[in-house]
């Protein structure tokens, strides 16, 4: 089978792609608005852009009215979020997370998920991260005829917790998505 993209719809085109662009961590984004409203979303097209300077890429839609998503409009107003690497531990609140609700609504008092402060200046995020990276927004990338916002973040700080240390390695196990599905990674296969 070969597809052209110019002959399939967008949302086509999305399917094939999140089911061959695999797995895609989640990016457990919070963030804070103006009037101190804490917010929370996941993200699964995500992925690192460079390491000089440290970037990363964020995929953000617009709600189902067709307006800004809260997470957008908060980076663009404070410039800063705390981007969690959701655990599969973390699935159900992760999933519940990305129910819309009204701007003035935080997901973390509407569902129950408790915070912890890592960084003063950056919002807090869910008592249970382990890996978070602290960014500041740098810019958005204009794509003709999308229905998305591709939006650079800056990768100022990452928190792992010292748990996920081993010999000097890092081992985390991050909530993934494959299609429409959550999944965990698994065991590390050997190098041959």
């Amino acid at each position: 089978m070969l597809e052209n993209t110019e002959n399939l719809e967008s949302n086509d085109i999305y399917k094939l792609l999140s089911n061959i662009v695999v797995p895609r961590p989640i990016a457990w984004i919070s963030t804070l608005s103006k009037e101190n409203i804490l917010n929370i979303a996941p993200f699964s097209y995500f992925t690192p852009l460079s390491s000089s300077p440290a970037t990363l890429i964020i995929s953000i839609g617009h709600k189902e009215d067709g307006s800004v998503k809260d997470t957008l409009k908060n980076l663009r107003e404070s410039k800063k979020c705390s981007i969690v690497i959701a655990s599969p531990s973390d699935v159900k609140d992760v999933e519940i997370s990305a129910m819309p609700l009204e701007f003035n609504e935080s997901e973390f008092d509407k569902f129950d998920i408790e915070t912890k402060e890592i960084l003063n200046d950056y919002p807090a995020v869910p008592k249970s991260a382990n890996v978070v990276i602290f960014a500041d927004y740098l810019k958005e990338v204009e794509l003709d005829g999308s229905k998305t916002i591709p939006v650079i973040v800056e990768v100022k700080s990452i928190y792992i917790d010292d748990k996920l240390y081993n010999n000097g390695k890092i081992k985390i196990d991050p909530l993934a998505r494959v299609g429409a599905g959550y999944f965990a990674l698994g065991e590390a296969l050997e190098k041959s």
